[in-house]
């Protein structure tokens, strides 16, 4: 009894360090998403299928390219298969963080945890110091999920009463969040800022170079991950830890 109490406690502490992460997250999400809402109601969804979209799928690209082919007229096909190449980076975020969770970890955790994997939430996720305690993600996942879908269905409904330049100047939340992920590990160690850089300045090569930049956003994103990471995985090897919290 003693002992499903302390895992309640800490599960609960992890929780609420998550709730607390998670909301500049779900503000720059709600900014991000009104954006996205407004391009729904432009190729003729309701703001409630705009939503629903927003909390199946959790991923701003991906949404975005699905309603681009929506809008071409292309059939289903096309659409899953370019939703899937644009995502594909998550599968990578997934496998990295399956390695900080405890082994003993129960499979329905890592469902839930691998259901909301997002750039943020991932890089949040990975700065965490130890093993990674699946509540905190749910922590996360609970603000920042609302605040994705709600920036949504507003946009989509409220989004043509919406200033242009105040809709396009929304897009810079995301940025800036993102930032706010990356630069507090960068600073504290070189490894990370050097292969920070190094990816900026070979996702620009990618960008420009005649050849690599027809490659899709999602592959690009996975080579330069697969290159860049295992490169620094083979450099500066992250040494092992000591058994954490595991998840219950």
């Amino acid at each position: 009894m003693k002992r499903e109490e302390n895992i309640f406690n800490e599960n609960r502490r992890w929780c609420l360090r998550g709730l607390r992460d998670g909301i500049p997250i779900a503000l720059g999400y709600f900014a991000v998403a009104f954006t996205m809402g407004i391009t729904a109601k432009n190729i003729g969804m309701s703001p409630l299928q705009a939503a629903v979209m927003s909390a199946a799928m959790h991923a701003s690209a991906g949404q975005f390219a699905a309603m681009t082919v929506m809008a071409s007229g292309s059939g289903y096909l096309e659409m899953v298969i370019t939703t899937v190449i644009v995502n594909l980076r998550y599968l990578l975020m997934s496998c990295s963080l399956s390695q900080k969770i405890s082994p003993s970890t129960k499979m329905r955790h890592r469902l839930v945890m691998s259901y909301y994997v997002t750039d943020e939430i991932f890089g949040a996720a990975s700065g965490v110091e130890g093993r990674l305690n699946p509540w905190y993600q749910y922590g996360m996942a609970m603000v920042a999920g609302p605040g994705w879908t709600a920036g949504t269905f507003l946009g989509a409904a409220l989004g043509a009463v919406l200033p242009v330049r105040m809709a396009n100047a929304m897009n810079i939340a995301l940025y800036g969040m993102f930032l706010a992920v990356i630069i507090p590990p960068a600073k504290k160690d070189k490894v990370i800022a050097a292969v920070v850089v190094i990816s900026m300045a070979a996702s620009y090569v990618f960008s420009v170079l005649p050849m690599l930049r027809d490659i899709s956003s999602g592959f690009r994103i996975m080579i330069l991950t697969f290159l860049i990471a295992g490169a620094a995985a083979l450099i500066k090897p992250v040494p092992v830890e000591k058994e954490g919290q595991n998840g219950n």
